[in-house]
This record gives structure tokens, sequence and C-alpha cells, in this order.
């Protein structure tokens, strides 16, 4: 008992630095949320906690204003018709990258995976300039495959660091055995390597889903400011005018573009800490 006491009290101080860090964490989300059933008259005047004391003031008039926004269903068809390929397309090239860097010797590998790995520190900023022009010459600035392929090649560095060290720490014996069986590179990877990396895959759809869905400069950029394919940060953003004004308007459509990332994450979220772990453990 006094070993099971002494272990208690030593965990004591962790759990309560975890729980000031979950504090700090959700407080400003808890205002945003609180705020967007206030009236904008109050949110400008008062702070959100004040609706302790008044919890009659609560109403749904900045959800009305944000749905009946011009073009807001259209964006949210956009934005699911721009994330959903946008997911796929990457991660499907990154299995098949991650399945020969990790498994087929070929020459150049680890140069050119050490290339790949080089362009994770690469900022965005630097590519707009140059693919825009490509964009232009090409027809592709302001549609959907070009847009795809963006988010597709952007992506694509860390998938493939990922599903890499991921494939990589799988049981060589189970390679051998396939092989000895008769199996070929395609039956091993779409029969064995793609079942058995499940938890990792659905982490990089959560990675992948969350940022497409959230991104708006790379939207701004190569799909400018169209409402026929515009998606919904960049609808949002429209909500406010040139001044400033109706702001208040945004927390309520914030937590309306929110509701599929969090169905994504907590359909997803079993895998989520299982992928990450097990594609850190050999590199």
């Amino acid at each position: 008992m006094s070993n099971g006491l002494s272990r208690l009290f030593k965990k004591i101080p962790l759990h309560a630095i975890v729980i000031a860090i979950v504090l700090v964490w959700i407080t400003p989300s808890l205002g945003l949320f609180v705020s967007s059933f206030r009236p904008a008259d109050r949110i400008a005047s008062t702070g959100w906690w004040t609706v302790i004391t008044s919890p009659s003031e609560l109403t749904l008039d900045l959800y009305r204003q944000a749905l009946a926004g011009e073009g807001m269903a259209q964006s949210f068809m956009n934005s699911l018709f721009i994330s959903i390929p946008a997911t796929v397309i990457p991660i499907m090239i990154a299995a098949f990258a991650a399945y020969a860097f990790a498994w087929m010797s070929f020459p150049g590998r680890n140069i050119l995976f050490t290339i790949i790995v080089g362009l994770l520190v690469v900022p965005l900023q630097m590519t707009f300039i140059p693919i825009l022009r490509i964009y232009n010459q090409t027809g592709l600035t302001g549609s959907f495959l070009g847009i795809w392929l963006a988010h597709a090649a952007y992506g694509l560095p860390f998938s493939i660091y990922l599903l890499r060290n991921f494939f990589g720490s799988l049981p060589r014996d189970l390679f051998e055995s396939a092989f000895l069986d008769g199996a070929s590179s395609f039956d091993i990877f779409f029969r064995l390597v793609m079942p058995l990396s499940v938890p990792s895959l659905a982490s990089l759809v959560i990675f992948q889903f969350m940022w497409v869905w959230n991104d708006l400069l790379v939207a701004l950029i190569y799909l400018g400011g169209t409402p026929s394919v515009a998606p919904m940060t960049v609808t949002i953003s429209n909500l406010v005018n040139s001044l400033g004004g109706n702001w208040q308007v945004l927390t309520a459509a914030a937590f309306i573009s929110m509701i599929l990332p969090l169905l994504v994450f907590f359909t997803l979220q079993r895998y989520f800490v299982k992928g990450i772990l097990a594609g850190s453990v050999k590199g």
C-alpha cells in the first residue's frame, strides 16, 4: 500500500502539468465556441465568460448568418472535391515510393531518399511564383486539377518519409516467405504491406486531409477568389468586409468548417498514435 501511494504521489506533478497544458490549449477554443452563440454586440462589448451569469443571451444568429453567406454550400462541396483527391493521390504515390525505398535495391536509393527528406524544410512560399508561372502557361490556374497536383506535391515528402519508416519496420521474414511462395512485388505490396500499414495510412489521412481542408494560402494562390472553385476557407475569409466589419460571424463559420475534420479525426484517432509511433521505430 505504501509503495502504491508513493507512486501515486510521484505522478501528481506530472498529471498537474498535463492538466495545465490541456487547459491552456482548450480555453481559447472554448471561448471561441461560446462566442459563436452570443449576439454580435455582446461579443464586442463583453468577454465570453460573462455568459455564465447570463445564459439567456445565447442565440444561433451568427450560425444563420454564416450559413446564409453567399456561396457557402458551394464552397463546402468544393472543399470536399479538393480535399478527397488531394488526400488520396499523395498517399497512394507515397505508398509505392516508400515500399521501393524500404525493400527494393536500386542505384541512388539513399541519395534520392535524402533529397526527398530535405524537401521537408523547403518553405512553400519559395515554390509559389515558379509553379504559378507554369500553371499560367499550361492553363491549370483556377482548376481543381491544379490544386490537386499542388497539394499532392507538397504532401509527398512527409508521406514518403513516414511510410518508408513504417514499411522498413515490418519483419523481413514475412517478405522472404512470400517471395519463396512465388508472390510478386505487387502481390506483397497489396496483400501484405497495405493491410499491415492501416495505422500509418490512417495517420497520414488525418494529417493530409486536415491540412488540405484548412488550407487558405495555397487555395488563394492557385485558385484565386473564383466562387465556382473556392473552398470554405476562402469563402469564410470573404465574410469579413475590407474594413474588418462583421468579424463576429467568423466564430460560427470556424466551427462549421471544423465539423468534417473532427469527424475524420475521431473516426481514425484509434490508429493515430499507433501509426505515428510505429513509423518512428526504424529509419
